[in-house]
């Protein structure tokens, strides 16, 4: 009896009408989940389509497609014909116009012997540029690759060295498009930095009035660039401007910022640093902002000083943040045009004239080939010069943080 009862009871359980139930449900359930299980996979390649399709074709619409017309267009030449526009297929010529051509000391400048100061800046930057390929080649990161693509950074950045020292600091040297935006980006983007570190590590300390502060440097940043531009261009008139009782008091009456190319220059450069300053404050107040105490307390108890607490703790504590904040910034001033067009119109001659109001003079005048061509060319100086400082900071980033 012990050996059936068993049997008995998985019989009675087979028999069941509730499982028997079950069963069949669960049967015509099975062909339900495996049609779901076939669909929703169809479906979310559908919803994939639906959702990022329209973000594809506005990038396409908008940005690929006037990407790939303008590098055709900077191989063309524009004629206007009866009855229309002629565009002729006329290769490198636009290109070869502004490099080697009429057009080369309107882009690269025009050349002088270069002074013993300039030997010395060039022997530096040589010095510095070797020990980096030195130094990487001893670190754990060093290949083939990286050492030839770092090499060939190098010569890139010394030819830069060279024409600036070959077109700024002598004359009859003058230099060309492509240096006074190399020194309206870098600069600018030094005294910004610093300026905005200064003004962030002043407004991280507990000071009376500090959050007034802080609104009010943020206003520069508020102002549209014409606004700028036109505010420094009455500023800098010292015989109209609201300075000038100041200007003639000081003997200054009958000088012009606008009359120098250093002097009309710096006046842009000056405009430039007062605008966007503040971006490069906020910005550094936030890292700081966000800098665990415990180190810094720690560092205190020990005996450390204000500099050392910078040097050692807040430095590379804001280090990535500092890194990304100058490429988003070099990115962004190597397209200036509102300063130099509006506050000097480029002048005197082409001095103020940076690579991109090159580029809109040229499509006034409507050369669109040479204007192409000068686009193109700044798109490929912003690219190598970024990328270059990328693999530049990108390990002493990844090693901070």
């Amino acid at each position: 009896m012990a050996a059936r009862k068993p049997l008995q009871v998985e019989s009675s359980v087979q028999g069941s009408p509730l499982l028997e139930e079950g069963l069949e449900l669960t049967t015509q359930s099975q062909p339900t989940e495996s049609r779901f299980h076939f669909v929703a996979p169809r479906a979310e390649r559908v919803a994939n389509a639906v959702f990022i399709g329209p973000a594809v074709i506005v990038v396409l619409v908008f940005a690929i497609f006037p990407l790939l017309v303008s590098l055709y267009i900077s191989f063309s030449r524009m004629n206007f014909v009866k009855g229309g526009v002629e565009i002729n297929w006329v290769g490198f010529d636009n290109y070869n116009k502004l490099l080697f051509g009429s057009q080369k000391t309107h882009l690269l400048g025009l050349s002088a012997d270069i002074p013993p100061v300039g030997w010395l800046l060039l022997a530096l930057a040589a010095g510095l540029l070797g020990w980096g390929l030195l130094h990487y080649v001893r670190s754990r990161h060093f290949s083939i690759g990286g050492l030839v693509g770092r090499s060939l950074t190098a010569f890139v950045l010394l030819a830069g060295v060279w024409m600036l020292a070959q077109t700024t600091l002598q004359a009859p040297g003058r230099p060309g498009t492509l240096a006074v935006t190399l020194i309206y980006v870098y600069g600018g983007i030094t005294v910004q930095y610093f300026l905005g570190m200064g003004l962030a590590l002043l407004a991280a300390q507990h000071l009376p009035g500090r959050r007034f502060f802080r609104v009010t440097f943020l206003i520069p940043m508020m102002i549209t660039p014409v606004g700028v531009a036109y505010m420094f261009r009455m500023l800098t008139d010292f015989s109209k401007g609201p300075f000038s009782p100041i200007w003639k008091g000081l003997g200054l009456g009958n000088t012009s910022w606008v009359s120098d190319p250093w002097t009309a220059r710096l006046a842009v450069i000056i405009g430039d640093v007062w605008q966007w300053t503040p971006f490069m404050f906020i910005v550094l107040l936030a890292g700081l902002e966000g800098l665990p105490v415990e180190p810094i307390e720690a560092a205190v108890v020990d005996g450390a000083n204000r500099f050392q607490l910078l040097r050692y703790i807040t430095w590379p504590a804001i280090l990535p943040v500092s890194t990304t904040l100058i490429l988003i910034r070099m990115i962004e001033a190597f397209k200036i045009v509102d300063l130099p067009n509006v506050l000097t119109n480029g002048g005197p001659g082409t001095a103020t004239e940076s690579m991109t109001l090159h580029s809109f003079i040229n499509w006034r005048t409507l050369d669109l080939g040479g204007s192409a061509a000068v686009a193109y060319l700044l798109l490929l100086v912003v690219t190598f010069l970024g990328t270059a400082y990328v693999n530049l900071v990108r390990h002493r980033a990844v090693e901070a943080l």
